[in-house]
C-alpha cells in the first residue's frame, strides 16, 4: 500500500542508523541553513522595530526625508557593517550587523507616513492595512487556486462585490474583476478587454488581417495608457489624444469630431479612456456625456478612477463619479486616497465572465475541472500567474473603519483641498504672494509662489520674461525644503504653464489644517530667500 495512510507498511530505517556526514548530520536530512531560529528571532525584532517606526511617523519634528547622497548612503551602510552590493562571494551576515543596517534603511527612507508628505498620489498607510500586509507575506501564498489562498480567494470576490454596489449602475448587476499589480495594470487590461470585445478572434489570428484599432484618450490623461497602446499591439500612431477644456477635463465634442474622422479613414474605433482624478489637475472627465457617445458609436468606455475614482466611497463627493456606472470597465486604487498600503489596485468590468474568455489557458497542473472546489479557483481570469492577496489589506482596513470611516478619509482630503485653495484665494487677494493655477479638483491643490520682486503676477497677461522668472521659483523653493526635511511636494510645467506646485492629500486622516498654515508660511520665507539669492547670483 502507498500513499500517506500506507506509510507504516514502507518500514523506514530509523535516523540514528543513516549514514551521517562528519559534522554529524544524517545525509538524507542535513539542512540546507542551521540559521532559521535565529532569523526567527531576527524577525521578531524587526517586527518590533517596524511597530516603533509606525508610532513615530506622526511626530512632526522629524523630518519628511533626510537628504543624502547615493555615495553618503552607501557609506552609512559600510558603517552599520552591512555594504550595499552583494560581494561575489556572499557570506552570511549576523543578526546584530543586519538590524543596524536596516536601521539605516528606516532612517534614510523617505517617511511617507509623515503628516508633510505631499509629493505623490499616496501616503500614510493605515497601521491596520500595514499588519495586513505583514500578514500576506507570513502566510506566503498565491491567489491562482482556491486550494492554496482560500481566504485569499474569498475575500477577494467579497470585496469586489462591495466596489461594484458602491460604484452602482450596471456594475451592481453584474460584474467581474480583479485585484492587479497597480493601476497601469488596470488600465492595460482595459484596453486588452476592449480589443478582445471589438475583434474577438485577435486571441488566436493575431492583429494582422484584422482592423485597424483605434483608441481615445484625454491629453491629460496618465501614460499607462501609451505604454498599453504599445503592449497590445495597436501602435502609438493609433492612439489619439483628445483635446481638454480650461479645467483639464475632456471635451466631449472633440472625442466626438476624432471617432468621426477615424471612421472616415476606414479605421475601427473600440476603446475610449476617461479619468477620474488627472494626475496634475485632478480633473474629472465628463463621463454621462462620453459615455453617450461610446454608446452611440459601440465603443468600450472605461474610466480611470486609479486617484480619483475613491470619490465612490463619499456620499458628499459621489456626483464627480456621475456616469462611471454605465462605463464597460472602472479601475480604482485603493493605496491613494484611501491610506491601503502599496500597492492595492482594483479593476472591475460589467461584462461578467470577459475576463476569462479573455485570458484563460486552462493549465492542467492548477486549474483542474474535476478537483475540489475548481468553480472558486480565479487565476485563470488573470494575464498572471503569480499574484499576491492584495484584496486582503484593502478587506481588512474596511472591517476596520466600516463604510463611515472609509467615507470620513475620502471626506478629509476633498476638504482639505479646499481648505488650502481657500487659504490661497484669500492671500492672492491681499499680498498677492499665491497664486492658483487651476480650480481646485479632487485632492489637488496647484498653484504659484510668487516672490515680491515678480508680483503681481498674472498668467494670462504676464510677459514671457515674468513666466520664465516664475518657472524658476518653485524648484528653489523644492530644493530647499528637501535639505531641510520639510515637506515634499511636487512641481511641474504642463499644459503651457511654467513650474507649479501640486500638491496632493491623499489618505490625510492625521493632517491638519495648522500643518497647512504653518507650511505655506514657511514655503513664503523660503521662496524669498532663495529667490533673492538666486537673482543676486544671476
Amino acid at each position: 500500500m502507498t500513499g500517506l495512510s500506507g506509510m507504516d507498511e514502507q518500514r523506514q530505517e530509523p535516523l540514528s542508523k543513516r549514514p551521517r556526514t562528519s559534522e554529524g548530520q544524517s545525509e538524507s536530512c542535513t539542512r540546507a541553513d542551521q540559521g532559521y531560529k535565529e532569523r526567527l528571532d531576527t524577525a521578531s525584532e524587526i517586527a518590533s522595530r517596524l511597530c516603533s517606526h509606525l508610532r513615530e511617523l506622526e511626530d512632526r519634528s522629524e523630518p519628511v526625508v533626510r537628504l543624502t547622497s547615493a555615495e553618503d548612503l552607501r557609506k552609512a551602510f559600510e558603517e552599520s557593517g552591512v555594504a550595499v552590493d552583494l560581494a561575489e562571494a556572499q557570506q552570511p551576515v549576523g543578526s546584530r550587523a543586519l538590524l543596524q543596517a536596516l536601521d539605516v534603511v528606516l532612517k534614510h527612507s523617505v517617511r511617507t507616513g509623515h503628516p508633510l508628505f505631499f509629493n505623490q498620489l499616496y501616503g500614510r498607510a493605515d497601521p491596520v492595512a500595514v499588519a495586513a500586509d505583514w500578514l500576506l507575506s507570513a502566510t506566503n501564498t498565491n491567489v491562482f487556486t482556491y486550494e492554496v489562498a482560500p481566504v485569499y480567494s474569498m475575500v477577494e470576490v467579497e470585496i469586489l462585490q462591495k466596489i461594484a454596489n458602491k460604484l452602482g449602475g450596471d456594475f451592481a448587476e453584474s460584474h467581474d474583476g480583479l485585484f492587479v499589480a497597480g493601476g497601469s495594470i488596470s488600465n492595460l487590461y482595459s484596453m486588452h478587454l476592449a480589443r478582445f470585445f471589438a475583434d474577438p478572434e485577435v486571441g488566436r489570428r493575431g492583429l494582422a488581417g484584422g482592423p485597424r484599432l483605434v483608441a481615445y484618450v484625454s491629453e491629460q490623461c496618465h501614460y499607462s495608457f501609451l505604454k498599453s497602446a504599445r503592449l497590445i499591439g495597436i501602435g502609438s500612431d493609433n492612439l489619439i489624444s483628445v483635446e481638454s477644456d480650461a479645467q483639464g477635463r475632456m471635451k466631449p465634442s472633440a472625442l466626438e469630431a476624432a471617432i468621426s474622422e477615424s471612421k472616415k479613414l476606414g479605421y475601427k474605433p473600440f476603446f475610449v479612456g476617461a479619468t477620474a482624478g488627472t494626475t496634475v489637475v485632478g480633473a474629472y472627465d465628463p463621463f454621462v456625456e462620453i459615455g453617450e457617445i461610446c454608446k452611440r458609436h459601440g465603443i468600450w468606455h472605461h474610466v480611470d478612477g486609479c486617484w480619483g475614482g475613491g470619490a465612490i466611497l463619499s456620499d458628499r463627493y459621489r456626483h464627480c463619479l456621475r456616469g462611471a456606472e454605465s462605463a464597460d470597465s472602472f479601475a480604482w486604487n485603493p493605496h491613494k486616497m484611501s491610506g491601503v498600503g502599496l500597492q492595492c489596485s482594483a479593476f472591475l468590468t460589467r461584462h461578467k465572465g470577459l475576463l476569462a474568455r479573455a485570458n484563460a489557458a486552462q493549465a492542467a497542473y492548477l486549474f483542474q475541472p474535476d478537483k475540489l472546489n475548481a468553480d472558486l479557483d480565479i487565476g485563470d481570469k488573470t494575464i498572471q500567474c503569480g499574484r499576491r492577496g492584495d484584496a486582503f489589506k484593502l478587506w481588512v482596513l474596511w472591517k476596520s473603519k466600516g463604510d463611515e470611516g472609509m467615507q470620513r478619509t475620502v471626506d478629509r482630503c476633498f476638504d482639505l483641498a479646499r481648505f488650502m485653495a481657500n487659504r490661497i484665494r484669500e492671500a492672492s487677494a491681499t499680498k498677492g504672494d499665491w497664486k492658483l493655477v487651476y480650480e481646485p479638483s479632487c485632492g489637488n491643490v496647484c498653484f504659484w509662489y510668487v516672490p515680491t520682486a515678480l508680483r503681481p503676477f498674472d498668467f494670462a497677461t504676464a510677459t514671457k520674461e515674468k513666466r520664465d522668472a516664475i518657472h524658476k521659483v518653485a524648484p528653489l523653493i523644492k530644493n530647499e525644503m528637501q535639505r531641510r526635511g520639510d515637506a515634499m511636494i511636487g512641481f511641474q510645467a504642463v499644459n503651457g504653464r511654467p513650474n507649479f506646485f501640486r500638491m496632493v492629500f491623499a489618505a490625510a486622516d492625521i493632517v491638519e489644517e495648522e500643518d497647512i498654515t504653518k507650511m505655506l508660511d514657511r514655503m513664503a520665507k523660503i521662496g524669498e530667500e532663495q529667490y533673492s539669492k538666486a537673482t543676486v547670483v544671476a
